[in-house]
């Protein structure tokens, strides 16, 4: 059986904010290297691997930026590495794939995680197809959504994100006022959170930069502000910058391990990873993915929605998440309680790994057994995981 053992996270920044200055690889180094100091018994060379989620991978990130941590983390060289691109979900995928590594036996103590900056996506210019083009060619950005696309996908499937969730919005029936509702309470629970010290043992310093918290988050936002913002891909549309994720940056970790391995790392448990799913549907749908990725989650952990006590949804956009809590029907308050990604932010390849340390310390907190932690993906996909609080106090 594969558990987490420690959790650690970057405060997220916001697009060309604190974190603007530092590479993508620097992030992922610092989170390495705090949730390694969370463990300070384990010799670094008992690592078995690190597996490291970046959706862009583009540039700074250099095409295995997890290899690139171990590095600059000032990790043995004979410490593996590899990088996962699920998109959104990269570093979800990380946590799933080094729990499998742990229940096989292929591994003992493996850290997860994930990074990205979005605001240091590079350009790029695709290559002529003939030598000496004299035509000009246009410079495309890799912060967000498609690029470079194949002529041979179908268009309606190659619309933004933000027009797939006004579709999906529109078809489950979810007004704009819930969605304001939904983001005011995330930037409220958020900002309580840090006010409270829930995030001060899973936050780690970034060198040279002076940010303490998340900076996205707006304090005293209110449905009645939020209601004042203009649609940002429709019109007449319901979607705005405020109840959608910003573009973000950060870095965030978790020590994946076995029964066995909490002598190495000189830990006890915080949570067992009891369920797996993942999900792909239409590409348009995709806010809708973590519905079935989650349930399929919960019948591999042998309980139901009835017995999940907190739930660590990534708020992509506040469409897609109020639809998942309403096909789930799973009581709200459970939902986010320390707030979620449209306050928090959503750097992509960081997010996944950063609900699953976050849905760990809520449920000690909450002194909840089960909880459900899960992600929506670009391209019509969606992961989930369950987590057992194995404090024994957990109810």
């Amino acid at each position: 059986m594969a558990y987490v053992y420690a959790a650690a996270r970057t405060p997220f920044g916001k697009f060309n904010g604190a974190l603007a200055g530092v590479r993508p690889d620097d992030l992922a180094a610092t989170a390495l290297r705090g949730v390694l100091a969370k463990a300070p018994d384990l010799d670094p060379a008992r690592i078995d691997d690190v597996l490291w989620g970046n959706a862009n991978g583009a540039g700074e990130d250099n095409r295995n930026v997890g290899r690139m941590a171990v590095l600059l983390a000032g990790l043995p060289t004979s410490v593996p590495a590899t990088s996962i691109n699920r998109l959104c979900g990269s570093s979800l995928d990380a946590v799933i794939q080094a729990s499998r590594a742990v229940d096989t036996g292929d591994a003992d103590v493996v850290v997860a995680g994930g990074v990205e900056s979005m605001t240091r996506a590079p350009w790029v210019l695709p290559k002529p197809s003939r030598a000496f083009p004299a035509g000009d060619t246009t410079a495309v950005s890799t912060t967000l959504g498609w690029r470079l696309v194949n002529p041979r996908m179908p268009k309606e499937w190659t619309i933004s994100l933000g027009e797939c969730n006004e579709q999906l919005a529109e078809a489950k029936d979810i007004g704009r006022d819930r969605q304001d509702a939904f983001a005011a309470r995330s930037h409220e629970l958020a900002a309580q959170a840090w006010d409270d010290g829930f995030y001060a043992d899973l936050a780690v310093a970034v060198e040279g930069v002076e940010l303490d918290r998340d900076e996205s988050i707006r304090p005293g936002t209110t449905v009645e502000k939020l209601a004042g913002l203009k649609p940002a891909f429709r019109p007449d549309g319901s979607i705005t910058a405020g109840n959608a994720s910003p573009l973000n940056d950060g870095a965030s970790a978790v020590v994946i391990g076995s029964e066995a391995a909490a002598s190495t790392l000189g830990l006890e448990p915080l949570a067992r990873i009891a369920g797996r799913g993942v999900h792909a549907l239409d590409p348009t749908e995709f806010g809708f993915a973590p519905v079935e990725a989650a349930n399929a989650a919960l019948r591999r952990a042998g309980i139901s929605w009835s017995d999940v006590g907190a739930v660590e949804l990534n708020e992509a956009f506040a469409a897609q998440s109020l639809a998942c809590v309403d096909a789930w029907d799973v009581d709200p308050e459970i939902v986010n309680t320390r707030g979620g990604a449209i306050a928090i932010g959503h750097p992509l390849g960081a997010s996944g790994a950063r609900v699953v340390g976050t849905l760990a310390h809520v449920l000690r907190e909450r002194k909840q057994r089960w909880g459900v932690a899960g992600i929506c993906i670009g391209v019509g996909q969606g992961l989930a995981v369950v987590l057992e609080n194995t404090a024994s106090d957990a109810r």
